[in-house]
């Protein structure tokens, strides 16, 4: 009767997060979507708490009261331009947890002499395999991001592909060993050390430009992590759940392989992102007597004209906290009769949702936000483009040059609309590490300036007129 009861508290769990999942498939519902899942969190934790042999409560009440502190801090301190390094380093955090987990169920099983069945020992091999590649990727992922120790350029080798091989075969190898012998404990963390290895490997070689698609993966990662160590423990709960992360991590992946029009194998191996060889001097060439620069009393009659104008919204705008500004000039335009949309690529930022995130914060209506395909179906009759503090995912090289790295990655098309404001500090390419010919087209403006300084000066501009 007793497991049955909790069985269907791990069901009432699941269907919770299920619900939970679709909710933050929209801007409108995510915020209802995430209490409904961490309310199936809290059944699930504490049901385990009331199914599990507990010797003390102490130490968990100890780590809940300082992982709330931490995590409270963090969400009050981490800026917006900050949530992808902070979803990266929560991915490694996961899979930290669950190759610890796994490690610490062997150990117990040896220590008081419990049966370790094929089950137990295969997924607590899994688990640490994937939770240590987790971790140590994410790691990574945040140093490049954040720019702490490495930078966000690709770290590349000859025989580096070999060596990934080579240490992946020897991480399955010690894990076959830990099957065969469940006795053999330190094996376990030598398999634990290899993976880690294998997750910097894996990640070094990536660039800024695929970060996206790098975070949404280690997230599935963690997912799977999770799952095994549901295995070991035997816990329907974590099994359940740890799938449902990983799976939908997995297809969040595919959705933005598909948005870069690469494949994951790409992604993970090419090393994408890194900066040209002789890359400035081709811009050089790109930007020469091209750049027809204006100001914000300019741009504030090119706007008076307009009926139609798209503000396409990148990291620059993160980075400079210029949403709320962004919201008032749609407000602006708005009531003179403009209508305004926002065409959001979906891998603009540094993580999948990036920019959606920002515009709901400043309370931009959801039916405003229109996806890229919509957007580029539309452009040829926007009267003025605003391009603010995006690159890659409006660079036309992605359908020109075959040869470039952001070759055949779908853009958005802003270069087809009348004329395209884009407003950035300088210059300097994006992720990518190439030129930008948009920024030299006939019909681009650039409005150089901090991206928050220079929508205000526009607003201001627009009211003085």
């Amino acid at each position: 009767m007793r497991e049955s009861i909790i069985n269907i508290a791990y069901l009432v769990a699941s269907i919770l997060f299920i619900f939970g999942l679709k909710g933050l498939a929209h801007p409108r519902t995510a915020v209802r979507g995430n209490l409904i899942g961490a309310v199936g969190m809290l059944i699930a934790v504490l049901v385990t708490m009331i199914d599990q042999s507990i010797i003390s409560f102490e130490m968990i009440i100890i780590g809940i009261v300082v992982g709330s502190a931490i995590g409270a801090i963090m969400a009050i301190k981490i800026p917006m331009t900050g949530m992808p390094q902070l979803v990266a380093i929560f991915n490694g955090f996961g899979g930290g947890a669950s190759l610890f987990v796994a490690g610490a169920a062997l150990l117990e099983a040896n220590i008081t002499g419990s049966a370790t069945g094929t089950q137990m020992t295969v997924a607590t091999a899994i688990s640490g395999i994937i939770g240590a590649v987790t971790f140590w990727g994410s790691l990574v992922a945040f140093c490049k991001l954040q720019e702490v120790v490495v930078s966000g350029n690709p770290v590349q080798f000859p025989g580096q592909h070999v060596l990934n091989i080579l240490v992946l075969l020897a991480a399955i190898g010690l894990g076959a060993w830990i099957v065969v012998d469940p006795s053999a404990v330190s094996t376990y963390w030598y398999m634990v050390a290899v993976a880690s290895l294998l997750g910097i490997l894996l990640v070094i070689p990536i660039g800024g430009a695929d970060m996206p698609v790098v975070v949404a993966l280690l997230n599935s990662y963690s997912g799977l992590a999770a799952a095994a160590t549901g295995f070991v423990l035997n816990n329907n709960g974590l099994i359940i759940a740890g799938s449902l992360v990983g799976a939908s991590g997995l297809i969040l992946t595919t959705i933005m392989c598909k948005a870069m029009n690469r494949s994951l194998a790409n992604v993970m191996f090419a090393g994408v992102g890194g900066e040209v060889v002789g890359g400035a001097q081709k811009g050089a060439e790109i930007y020469e007597g091209k750049i027809k620069s204006t100001s914000a009393e300019e741009l504030a009659m090119v706007l008076e004209g307009a009926q139609r104008v798209m503000i396409v919204p990148g990291y620059g705008m993160a980075v400079a906290q210029a949403q709320h500004p962004v919201r008032d000039l749609y407000n602006l335009l708005e009531e003179r009769g403009i209508k305004v949309e926002f065409a959001v690529h979906p891998v603009a930022g540094r993580m999948p949702g990036h920019m959606n995130v920002l515009l709901a914060e400043a309370d931009i209506p959801y039916d405003k936000l229109l996806e890229m395909e919509q957007a580029n179906s539309e452009m040829g009759d926007v009267d003025v483009s605003i391009v603010l503090g995006a690159n890659d995912v409006v660079n036309p090289v992605a359908r020109t040059d075959p040869t470039s790295p952001i070759a055949g990655m779908p853009i958005i098309d802003v270069d087809k609309s009348k004329t395209v404001v884009v407003i950035k500090r300088s210059l300097s390419p994006g992720f990518a590490g190439i030129p930008n010919p948009l920024f030299a087209a006939d019909n681009t403006l650039m409005y150089f300036g901090d991206g928050k300084k220079a929508i205000v000066d526009l607003n201001a501009a627009i009211k003085e007129g």
